[in-house]
């Protein structure tokens, strides 16, 4: 993700963000959590890519994983080395390039800042960079088309069944999908779909 109104938005929010938002918005993820978590063997590697301020990729070193993060945002990356002690590598999702490395990778709404013309490549991507038989957990907004929040922030949507496609022709096999509504950064509610899919 490398489209600078997006990164813009997360540098001025970034510890609002952190504070107000990932602490107290997240709690309805538990399940998608142990959905994740509950495939991966003791100190598996992964990578909490997109990993905004931390708390997922904190979450999953304290739970005794070999935790990695990617964000594309430096300030949500300092916000996360200062309040997680994390080790955040900051690039774009283009920067992975690993190769059967991970046990698992985590894509907390994150990939639905890809454009729909790039995101088959990012899923090619995540599948190379996954060990075979790895696990993946993507969040996205239920929607169509592409478009930007009322925060300047860009979103490419997609249709459940649209992303369970997507997912299969990658190579994944969706085991998981689970709808919901939330309220987001930007306010208002929102719906979104979680799947967990392995390799």
């Amino acid at each position: 993700m490398s489209d600078q109104e997006t990164l813009a938005v997360y540098a001025r929010a970034a510890a609002d963000y952190a504070k107000g938002f990932a602490r107290s918005k997240d709690t309805d993820q538990e399940e998608d959590y142990t959905a994740f978590t509950e495939r991966l063997a003791e100190g598996a590697r992964v990578l909490d890519l997109g990993c905004g301020p931390g708390h997922w990729a904190a979450r999953l070193r304290d739970d005794g994983y070999q935790a990695e993060a990617l964000d594309a945002s430096a300030e949500m990356a300092d916000h996360a080395r200062a309040a997680y002690g994390l080790e955040v590598t900051v690039g774009p999702f283009e920067a992975l390039d690993a190769m059967g490395q991970y046990d698992g990778i985590w894509a907390n709404f994150s990939l639905l800042h890809v454009p729909r013309a790039g995101f088959p490549a990012e899923l090619a991507r995540i599948k190379r960079a996954l060990k075979p038989g790895g696990i993946f957990s993507i969040g996205i907004k239920l929607g169509g088309g592409e478009a930007r929040d009322s925060l300047g922030r860009f979103y490419a949507y997609y249709g459940e069944d649209e992303l369970r496609q997507l997912l299969t022709k990658a190579g994944f096999t969706v085991s998981r999908s689970r709808k919901g509504n939330g309220e987001g950064l930007a306010g208002g509610e929102e719906t979104f779909v979680v799947m967990t899919a392995h390799g």
